[in-house]
């Protein structure tokens, strides 16, 4: 993230916008929407390793100057699945579906779309948030140096 800081910096006029839009330290709520109702059915468990040094490194380039934060802003994205099986593809592109948690979580989702009536889909609760950083880089360019680290 660090590397990604440096490069909008460089590409980026003083004064300009960078949006950072990432996913909230939060851990998803996954459940089965049936008509107009929503029932839980669990929590997918993440470490947020990455999303808490990409945290640090966006805290260090606000710190040190290089950007000023001018707004942020903290929203629910909700994505939307039609079948169990997109739900165990989505689940595998970031954690371990094979871990006893998330494999109950499969297994219950299966057997609650199975069960649901009508239209039916499996909704994940993810918030969102987005930071609009304003470049404080000058023409003398201070810049974010490869020996600067989080």
């Amino acid at each position: 993230m660090v590397h990604a800081l440096r490069e909008a910096q460089r590409v980026l006029k003083p004064g300009c916008t960078l949006i950072d839009l990432r996913p909230a330290i939060s851990h998803r709520r996954v459940g089965v929407r049936e008509g107009g109702s929503f029932r839980k059915l669990g929590t997918v468990h993440e470490t947020f390793d990455e999303d808490r040094a990409a945290d640090r490194a966006v805290s260090y380039a606000l710190r040190t100057g290089i950007f000023k934060l001018e707004a942020i802003s903290k929203f629910d994205c909700n994505r939307v699945l039609d079948t169990a099986d997109e739900f165990r593809d989505w689940l595998s592109e970031f954690a371990d579906v094979g871990s006893p948690a998330h494999e109950r979580l499969i297994r219950k989702v299966k057997d609650a779309y199975k069960s649901a009536r009508g239209r039916r889909r499996i909704v994940v609760h993810a918030p969102l948030v987005m930071r609009v950083l304003i470049n404080q880089a000058t023409k003398s360019g201070r810049r974010l140096t490869t020996r600067q680290t989080v």
